[in-house]
């Protein structure tokens, strides 16, 4: 004779079963997600030191971008590898610069500012800044991967850096950030950029 479990005691199982994974799946997205989504975005923030003599920096790298490092043309590639899509990555351009000046032209920082309203270009945002006593031009924007790209400008009187840091296919809210402390932790090596002198002139006692 096969014994028939009564059906309220299986409404009562279900009950449990169903109530225990409500409450298993609260505990998670309540408690231990936010904790553990912080816990990895300090863990990616946290900043290492990097240096590299030929391209004249001494900064800093995010650690969640600091992988393996790729020399490219002009300069270097620091990324993380992921088996599908591009992870985060730091490109670190470097060029001479010929007329030692030791700030952008206002023509060249009215284009890259103007580029974004010329070309449509969405989640355009331009600043002109210092980063460590230089003085430096910082553009975010959404590229045609649909990825967001900040791109700084940095200058001095040897030598011009474009330094563009992405997060690829991962968590902006974790991976910009890191990017922008990345940039801001950049030091350019070299002599130090020359002060503007004061407009001053001549004051004539009155007759």
């Amino acid at each position: 004779m096969k014994l028939r479990m009564p059906t309220q005691l299986f409404v009562a199982l279900a009950i449990v079963v169903v109530g225990g994974g409500a409450l298993g799946g609260e505990y998670l997205l309540v408690r231990w997600y936010p904790q553990h989504r912080q816990n990895v975005m300090d863990a990616d923030q946290r900043l290492l030191p990097y240096r590299n003599d030929s391209l004249g920096v001494d900064m800093k790298v995010a650690a969640g971008i600091y992988g393996k490092v790729q020399d490219v043309a002009g300069g270097v590639r620091i990324y993380r590898p992921r088996l599908f899509g591009d992870g985060p990555s730091l490109t670190i351009i470097a060029q001479p610069n010929p007329d030692g000046a030791g700030d952008f032209s206002q023509q060249v920082l009215a284009q890259w500012e103007a580029r974004g309203a010329i070309q449509g270009i969405p989640r355009f945002r331009f600043e002109y800044t210092q980063i460590n006593g230089r003085n430096a031009a910082l553009v975010w924007q959404l590229t045609h991967k649909n990825e967001m790209l900040l791109t700084a400008h940095l200058i001095s009187p040897d030598r011009i850096l474009q330094v563009d840091c992405t997060p690829g296919i991962e968590d902006e809210d974790i991976y910009m950030p890191a990017c922008d402390a990345t940039v801001h932790a950049i030091n350019m090596t070299g002599p130090p950029t020359p002060q503007e002198k004061p407009d001053l002139q001549e004051v004539k006692p009155a007759p």
